[in-house]
């Protein structure tokens, strides 16, 4: 999801995936693919950053999946040698 902000100031959360087209006349209008509109505050190209923001720290979580890395975000400090929270996923030399 990203964040943006309406005229009005209140903060939303949108799915980058269901955006059609963002387009900046005076406003930045973002266009849903379920012909939704949302005038927003932000740029066009703050829109689209946050969207290559997004979709990057996906493609690093599923990297890190990938080799057995991923550590869940909200887990609470584990002592030394519990690997209890940490999800395994075989690499490919486990396969």
């Amino acid at each position: 999801m990203i964040r943006v902000t309406r005229l009005n100031g209140e903060h939303f959360a949108l799915n980058p995936d269901l955006i059609e087209r963002v387009e900046g006349h005076p406003d930045t209008v973002i266009h849903l693919v379920d012909d939704t509109k949302y005038v927003v505050a932000e740029s066009v190209d703050v829109v689209l950053r946050e969207i290559r923001d997004y979709r990057a720290s996906v493609h690093a979580v599923a990297f890190q999946m990938d080799r057995g890395q991923y550590r869940l975000p909200d887990a609470p400090a584990e002592p030394a040698g519990d690997t209890s929270s940490v999800i395994h996923f075989p690499n490919r030399e486990e396969r």
